[in-house]
């Protein structure tokens, strides 16, 4: 029997773009699964306030992932949540939710995870979920940039894919042949400035920014 593996992609998706598109792909592959779950941002603790509305955000999401043709799930539970959102109180309750046994991958890039010591509780992730990182261009997949107790926590709960799937929780994967480079910011200045960043958002994505007026200001 094949042990149930989802795969966990949060972010403010302020706007989706090809690198959560790529993201998803790549781990979805990976991790053999067809699960994702897509986990936009409430009020995030550590960001400014966010451009779009949830229910755009949302929107945005569905026109990124429906083409694929492979199953995902939007979870609102950040949005739903009042106040600041807190990654280690969603896993919690994702845990809760699928019980103990599922093997969870929460997605993060090589940014977050140079921050991941400023996360709430962030030792804590490790007994909720496994964790896997895409390297960007010019991160060094030797930990050498990063913050001694988040390399130390990192690398020694290194495991192979195969690894993961069959392992609920505490492991870690750097996807060093993964290098996305988007900025959300960038995104959305370009739209400001009336400029087209196709290379950088999904078409259906870009046509519903266009279509609702979204980031003009």
């Amino acid at each position: 029997m094949t042990k149930r593996c989802i795969i966990l992609l949060g972010g403010s998706f302020d706007p989706v773009h090809v690198g959560h598109v790529e993201l998803g792909k790549y781990f979805c592959r990976l991790f053999n699964t067809n699960e994702l779950r897509l986990i936009p941002a409430g009020n995030p603790w550590q960001k400014p306030l966010l451009k779009a509305t949830p229910k755009q955000r949302i929107a945005m999401l569905e026109c990124a992932f429906e083409p694929l043709g492979f199953s995902f799930t939007i979870d609102s539970q950040e949005i739903d949540r009042p106040g600041a959102t807190y990654t280690i109180d969603t896993l919690r309750s994702i845990r809760h939710e699928v019980g103990p046994d599922v093997s969870l991958i929460f997605l993060m890039g090589a940014d977050q995870l140079l921050r991941l010591d400023t996360w709430h509780n962030w030792r804590q992730l490790f007994d909720l979920t496994n964790i896997a990182v895409s390297a960007r261009p010019g991160f060094s997949n030797s930990l050498a940039l990063i913050p001694k107790a988040i390399a130390d926590e990192f690398s020694r709960r290194f495991a192979a894919p195969e690894k993961i799937i069959s392992t609920p929780a505490g492991l870690t994967y750097l996807a060093t042949d993964l290098q996305i480079n988007v900025s959300a910011t960038e995104i959305r200045a370009a739209l400001q400035n009336n400029q087209s960043p196709a290379a950088l958002v999904p078409a259906p994505v870009l046509s519903y920014i266009k279509e609702n007026n979204l980031y003009k200001n």
